[in-house]
């Protein structure tokens, strides 16, 4: 009878806690199919009194999606293989191989992991424009590769470390080098936590904002993020229509947590396991 007591009282709190955390999403989602005038004259918690699809057409024109879609894709296709590649490479080294000043490496790389993202806003503004690669998807490569770097090789090192030494050892006696045991061995029997950290990567690229900001200035160039800006005006806010923004913004994040979660979580837990 105590166990039923807990079992319940524990889903009556999960319950709670899990429409807590959903409010926001419900919230965005009643505002995103509401008149403006609605929500001026209710206020955003009460229930809209017409709903309306037009934000989401009105929306896209807006926040010029057709452009900024494009450029947070291309952005996501040149970032996130190359990211994920170079941390699997240096994950990979700093596990199971025996190299000079190893564990200075690996600190450094994880000193990253403390450095806040706002100090270094000037720095990378000045070292790209010095580069001429100001106001292009290009010149926000390397600082993402810079911040995204090191929480990937955190991961990617954990798992590496429980891959049996047995195997790469036989792999080496079969003739294989550090790079072939690397592409060959390593790389497919970590799947699991390589399509985490991708995909981890892919959401944080997604969404980040302030380099984008700081970095990019002409319409074409500019990603989803920065995009959503067009909906604030100096003497009013089109707050529907940003609802309806954000929720066509978040839309592929949604998809992809929705099918992909169980390789996140178990991706994230596998390196915590002992072998």
């Amino acid at each position: 009878m105590t166990k039923t007591r807990g079992g319940l009282g524990t889903t009556v709190v999960m319950t709670l806690v899990a429409l807590l955390w959903i409010s926001p999403l419900v919230l965005l989602v009643i505002t995103a199919v509401r008149p403006l005038s609605d929500f001026i004259a209710n206020g955003p918690l009460s229930w809209p009194g017409t709903f309306t699809f037009d934000n989401f057409a009105d929306a896209w024109g807006i926040g010029n999606f057709a452009t900024t879609y494009r450029n947070s894709l291309i952005l996501l296709v040149l970032k996130v293989p190359l990211g994920v590649f170079i941390s699997a490479m240096l994950a990979f080294a700093l596990a199971k191989l025996r190299i000079r000043f190893g564990t200075a490496i690996m600190y450094t790389v994880f000193l990253g992991l403390t450095i806040p993202i706002y100090i270094t806003i000037v720095p990378v503004f000045v070292m790209a424009r010095s580069a001429g690669i100001t106001d292009s998807l290009i010149g926000l490569i390397g600082p993402y590769l810079a911040f995204g770097i090191p929480f990937e090789v955190l991961v990617l090192q954990s798992f590496f470390r429980q891959l049996p030494d047995e195997i790469l050892e036989a792999a080496r006696i079969d003739g294989a080098g550090a790079w072939r045991t690397f592409l060959t061995i390593a790389l497919p029997l970590s799947a699991p936590a390589l399509v985490t950290v991708f995909i981890l990567d892919a959401v944080a690229t997604w969404n980040e904002f302030l380099f984008a900001l700081i970095l990019l200035n002409s319409d074409a160039h500019k990603t989803i993020p920065v995009g959503l800006l067009n909906f604030q005006g100096q003497f009013s806010n089109n707050n529907t229509g940003l609802a309806a923004g954000i929720l066509i913004a978040v839309v592929p994040i949604l998809v992809a947590y929705t099918f992909l979660q169980r390789w996140i979580v178990g991706g994230l837990t596998a390196g915590a396991s002992k072998g």
